[in-house]
């Protein structure tokens, strides 16, 4: 085994954490708390280098002499300028949140529209590929989806039961999102029992 020392910690610190959820015995709470606050500022770190190596990488697309990048000067002028309004003012200031949401929204919004047409086309593919009940049933849902949220059955003079089975109808996302949390929570506990039981090393190299 690669390692023992660095796999007996981590281990012992995993499953020590663990223990701090489903015991309330001060000491390990205190130990656990302490962990936590550990990872949080490595991530903070890590975080802040992703950041560095980002500006590095653009600086050198800048600065290249051939097949110079100027969307990369655009990337290091906005992050500096976010970075210096926000470290001056604070990132809790109502002018500075309105003008990062006045940037930040229409983006993502543009990124949602971008993503709809792309699933859309996805299905029609899949549709023409492998024909079955569920590449039917995906593409109807995709279509129904799309056409109740572009706001045409808003504004109408429905009845009660049609409003209430568009509000159904609308509902229905939610068991899908809730079951991607679902499956993102299965994910992280099996790489956490991995990780806990040795199964994977990560921190080895």
């Amino acid at each position: 085994m690669r390692a023992p020392i660095a796999t007996a910690v981590a281990i012992a610190i995993a499953v020590l954490v663990l223990i701090g959820y489903f015991v309330s015995i001060p000491l390990i709470m205190d130990v656990q708390g302490l962990l936590l606050g550990w990872a949080v500022i490595v991530a903070g770190f890590a975080a802040l280098v992703g950041i560095v190596n980002l500006i590095i990488v653009h600086w050198r697309r800048a600065t290249t002499p051939q097949n110079r990048d100027m969307y990369s000067v655009l990337v290091i002028a906005a992050f500096l300028l976010t970075f210096a309004v926000g470290v001056w003012y604070g990132p809790a200031d109502p002018a500075f949140q309105q003008v990062i949401n006045a940037f930040q929204v229409p983006a993502e919004a543009s990124l949602m529209a971008v993503l709809a047409v792309t699933l859309t086309v996805a299905g029609l593919r899949l549709l023409q590929r492998r024909k079955g009940v569920l590449a039917v049933v995906f593409m109807l849902s995709a279509l129904v989806y799309l056409v109740l949220a572009s706001g045409l059955f808003v504004s109408g003079d429905w009845g009660s039961p049609v409003k209430e089975l568009l509000h159904l109808i609308n509902r229905l996302p939610l068991a899908g999102a809730r079951g991607i949390l679902l499956g993102i929570a299965l994910g992280s506990l099996t790489a956490g029992l991995r990780v806990i039981l040795g199964a994977d090393r990560p921190y080895s190299g």
